[in-house]
């Protein structure tokens, strides 16, 4: 059996979505969704709060803020 979602919430300035789960076992499983990932398989809820949030812009702003990160990275 699949875990059912239970919360979602939005975090960051980049709009990332904070998923809360509740699996088989009754436990929480908590997950983080980023603007950049796909979630075409995820169910419709997350896939709806995705597309009102997840502008033209803030998929830049997070594609930017990623290559900042790796830059950062490599220099060091």
């Amino acid at each position: 059996m699949a875990n059912i979602l239970d919360k979602i919430e939005v975090v960051t300035k980049h709009k990332n979505l904070q998923i809360r789960e509740i699996t088989d076992s009754g436990r929480y499983h908590r997950r983080v969704i980023s603007p950049d990932e796909d979630v075409s398989s995820e169910v419709q809820e997350i896939q709806d709060k995705a597309e009102e949030l997840w502008t033209d812009e803030v998929k830049e702003a997070w594609a930017t803020f990623q290559a900042e990160q790796k830059a950062e990275m490599e220099a060091e």
